[in-house]
């Protein structure tokens, strides 16, 4: 694959997150230039919690075209931005900023990700019962995606601390006027029953993630059966113990990649104005994931 050379025309894309060295980011982004021919790079900023505000402060300062926002900046990023699309308003957290002529617009592509990952199941989706487990910015993501783009019977919100469960809970409730959520902690006896009676489980931790393959934030395999649906957001490994249980009970899964692929391939249309070739993005992450 030829890359484009930099030059004076070169426009400037990043990440900033901590910690970031495991990201596929920028592998994903910088492929997807050079097949567009595109002059335009994209690199990590590994930036703490403290260091925020200077970092964009110099991004501005240097006109940087735009760039994603990962863990921990999400919802912290919100304050120096210009204005939000209002999908990132109602999640309350940013994935993705464009700089327009010394502007930050924030944009939450999430949403859209998981909107293609489900897809496939959107007629099964009505009249669901489904399960979230986790509470952090991707839990938002799919919380108001399924409230929004599908119609759910009810919700589950399952979380380590009950207290981050119940503020999903409530917050929700206020922006989307959805009122059949219930928090649980993860340690809840009946969450046996609740997994049974769940047509979709989403994991949206990063349990399971590499380097840590063994974890899973279920690891009762009756809690899955034929018929359901399983949807991890890791996508490193492609198939995580999680949903390895899963598919042994016959549920259907889904591995992150494609929400990642997508909510990039949005991100990309926003900086760029072009479309990504996501299938091609997607052969050659697949490959890189599977060496």
């Amino acid at each position: 694959m030829t890359y484009p050379i930099i030059d004076n025309n070169t426009k400037l894309i990043g990440i900033v997150g901590h910690p970031i060295k495991h990201s596929l980011s920028p592998l994903m982004q910088n492929i997807s230039f050079a097949l567009g021919k595109l002059s335009y790079i994209y690199v990590p900023f590994d930036v703490p919690s403290n260091n925020l505000e200077d970092a964009i402060k110099g991004m501005l300062a240097l006109g940087i075209r735009g760039f994603n926002i990962t863990l921990p900046h999400k919802e912290k990023i919100i304050q120096y931005l210009e204005d939000v699309s209002e999908e990132a308003g109602v999640i309350g957290a940013v994935n993705t900023v464009v700089n327009e002529n010394g502007y930050l617009h924030g944009y939450n592509t999430d949403s859209h990700g998981i909107t293609k990952s489900l897809q496939p199941y959107k007629e099964e989706l009505n009249g669901a019962i489904v399960t979230v487990i986790g509470s952090g910015g991707a839990a938002r993501s799919v919380v108001y995606n399924l409230i929004r783009h599908h119609k759910i019977k009810s919700m589950n919100i399952i979380n380590r601390t009950l207290q981050r469960a119940e503020f999903l809970r409530d917050y929700f409730s206020s922006k989307m006027h959805f009122n059949n959520i219930t928090p649980l902690e993860l340690v809840s006896p009946d969450l046996v029953d609740v997994f049974k009676n769940s047509k979709l489980i989403v994991n949206t931790t990063s349990l399971g993630m590499y380097p840590n393959i063994d974890d899973s934030p279920v690891d009762f395999p009756n809690s899955f059966h034929e018929g359901q649906i399983v949807f991890d957001v890791v996508y490193n490994p492609l198939k995580t113990k999680f949903l390895q249980l899963a598919e042994s009970k016959g549920a259907k899964i889904i591995n992150g990649l494609q929400m990642f692929i997508e909510q990039g391939a949005k991100s990309f249309e926003l900086w760029t104005g072009e479309e990504m070739n996501v299938s091609e993005v997607y052969e050659k992450l697949t490959a890189q994931l599977n060496q």
